[in-house]
């Protein structure tokens, strides 16, 4: 579950990826009297309230950053997605495999913790094989992530911005995930645009939390584009029903005619059906994809000092151990070190400047360019 490295006061603490198995594996932490705790957590907060700024206590934390869970869903792969988009002989067949590996960036969700909100500066840096994965926390207040990765091997290049708009509607939390994800087959002149789905959290009648709305995958090269709505029926009281469903098309954007139809369960199996000659294929299969990797540190000096397994690390250790005292501590220190790094800055009138990327904010919501080609390969690996 757990690596340590601890050199003069550097603790890096790596821990086990999410992955369907772990929903219903032992290691995975669950908070205690969860019902009990998320109504007096949230006695005191009005529907629609903005919640970018509301601080779980250690109780309620994964024992990882949420820059380290959006990296996993990039880095974390048992099957090469990624090579069989660049690989496809034709237009179409690259875009279908860009769907299964779009479909692959969707990760199960534990009803009841959540990640560290990561501090302004956080950086998340791994390598998986010839992909170098970078991450950076561009901004605290709205929270905003911005990812790069390359693979110069395939000749892929990513590039995601994203700000999460969580909302407390009464019996239940959605957070909307605002912002583009890019993903560049180099080899072929293509670049393709997709959003992300939104996060359900449901408190009653049953607590349950599940992917929602609509992603739109586009390429303006080849005018393909793909429709994929990420559903949950429940049956009476919320009991039982049909989760985890996705249904989708690919039409050509040019005819808008429809030529395949997407069907299945993001956490199991989706298949492609043609329009023409109604034959199925599975285009996507959960269990091979989201396999466990394990992520090894290979290098501790060269692990930045922002790294997310770093900053957290004490927090982490002290989570995955259950000693609640000692996590409360931990996040404090985190908290209070970032407060008064941020007052130092005010009293110089310095404005914070991302390391990586090149931001702007403007009428179109956050965009940025990353500063750099190439992704440098990391001091953690998974493999």
């Amino acid at each position: 579950m757990v690596q340590m490295k601890e050199e003069k006061e550097r603790k890096i603490v790596l821990t086990k990826p999410l992955t369907i198995e772990s929903e219903s594996d032992s290691d995975t932490y669950k908070a205690p009297n969860l019902m009990q705790r998320i109504l007096s957590l949230f006695k005191n907060v009005r529907p629609g309230s903005d919640l970018t700024r509301f601080q779980l206590p250690p109780l309620f934390n994964l024992p990882k950053s949420q820059l380290q869970c959006y990296g996993e869903s990039v880095y974390c792969t048992g099957s090469d997605l990624l090579s069989m988009c660049n690989n496809g002989e034709s237009p179409i067949e690259r875009f279908i495999s860009v769907v299964a590996w779009s479909i692959s960036t969707t990760r199960p969700v534990t009803f009841g913790v959540a990640p560290y909100n990561p501090i302004l500066g956080e950086t998340h840096h791994v390598s998986k094989g010839n992909l170098n994965v970078l991450l950076e926390q561009i901004s605290h207040h709205p929270p905003v992530a911005a990812l790069h990765a390359t693979d110069e091997k395939e000749n892929i290049e990513m590039i995601w911005c994203q700000r999460p708009d969580p909302k407390f509607n009464g019996t239940s939390i959605e957070a909307k995930v605002h912002g583009i994800r890019q993903l560049k087959l180099l080899n072929h002149g293509e670049t393709y645009e997709m959003n992300c789905p939104h996060l359900l959290l449901r408190i009653f009648p049953v607590t349950s939390a599940d992917w929602s709305g609509t992603v739109t995958i586009r390429c303006k090269e080849t005018g393909l584009v793909a429709e994929l709505s990420y559903r949950s029926s429940n049956s009476f009281l919320g009991i039982g029903g049909n989760h985890r469903v996705i249904k989708g098309k690919i039409l050509d954007s040019s005819s808008l005619k429809v030529l395949y139809e997407v069907d299945g369960h993001w956490d199991r199996i989706v298949k492609l059906k043609d329009r023409n000659n109604r034959e199925e294929r599975v285009i996507y299969d959960a269990k091979e994809v989201m396999s466990v990797l394990t992520p090894i540190l290979k290098d501790s000096e060269s692990v930045w000092p922002t790294e997310s397994t770093h900053v957290w690390g004490e927090l982490s250790e002290a989570i995955l151990s259950k000693e609640w005292e000692r996590a409360r501590e931990a996040k404090l220190e985190v908290e209070e070190r970032q407060r008064k790094i941020v007052k130092e800055r005010e009293s110089k009138g310095e404005t914070w400047i991302s390391k990586h990327f090149v931001v702007s904010n403007n009428k179109e919501g956050w965009e940025c360019s990353p500063i750099h080609k190439i992704v440098p390969a990391a001091p953690i690996i998974a493999q």
